[in-house]
């Protein structure tokens, strides 16, 4: 099992800039992990991917140095245990709400003494052959993300922030905007306060504070404030956008 440079980055204080990937298709993964990005997430959760499907992206990106992380659908441990049996190298964990929860989600990536992760890591131990190598490592190399979605979140973020073995928080902007009181609005000042609230608390505590930027700047200015674990938009954002550029400058020289 290689080092997980993504929890180096972020214990060195460095940022880890990722993508999300959510169309099913080889082709994306591989484009965007060449690209260069430090990280993607296959998204499990809103996205119409299996877990059979997920594997082959991951497949596709193996031959570069972008680590494959993998968004469960929820904070469940089959769930859990079959993204990092695939080979993920992290989990991000949705909706966690209370410390319970966090533990929770900590203990389903970490094999026995520390967690209650089942033993059958398949394509992570290439199918057995570094299954010694593997389950020595795992619990090192595992990157545990939690995310934090709604006001109740926020008013036990303390707590949340005490679980031992969590490697970042991830602020979903919608949903937490939304449970605010801002639906659609991730950019509302009373929304904007919030996220840079729990950036203040995760401060000192060893657990680095992540969050989605839909465009450069907001990432810029996100990175800027100290969040670490950056998502730079997703396939379909980084899709449209580079159409729509495209069909802008052809109206230009149509009209």
């Amino acid at each position: 099992m290689k080092k997980n440079r993504v929890k180096q980055l972020l214990r060195s204080g460095k940022p880890a800039l990722g993508s999300w990937v959510t169309i099913g298709h080889p082709d994306v993964a591989e484009v965007m992990a060449n690209m260069g990005f430090d990280w993607l997430v296959f998204d499990n959760e809103h996205a119409p991917l299996s877990t059979e499907t997920t594997q082959l992206l991951i497949q596709a990106m193996s031959s570069t140095e972008t680590v494959p992380l993998v968004r469960v659908p929820w904070n469940d441990m089959v769930e859990i245990k079959r993204a990092l049996d695939i080979g993920a190298y992290g989990v991000v964990i949705p909706w966690v709400n209370s410390k319970e929860e966090a533990l929770y989600a900590v203990q389903a990536c970490k094999y026995p003494p520390a967690g209650l992760r089942g033993v059958g890591p398949r394509r992570a131990s290439r199918y057995g052959l570094d299954i010694k190598e593997y389950l020595q490592r795992a619990n090192d190399e595992i990157l545990v993300v939690v995310q934090i979605e709604t006001q109740q979140a926020v008013d036990r973020i303390d707590e949340i922030l005490s679980v031992e073995g969590m490697d970042a928080f991830f602020i979903g902007p919608y949903d937490l905007s939304a449970s605010l009181g801002y639906l659609g609005q991730p950019d509302h000042p009373k929304a904007l306060e919030t996220f840079y609230r729990l950036l203040d608390a995760a401060k000192g505590t060893g657990v680095a504070s992540g969050i989605h930027a839909s465009n450069l700047q907001l990432a810029q200015d996100y990175v800027e404030k100290g969040f670490q674990f950056v998502a730079l938009n997703d396939d379909i954002g980084l899709l449209t956008r580079g159409c729509r550029e495209i069909l802008d400058g052809v109206r230009m020289f149509r009209s």
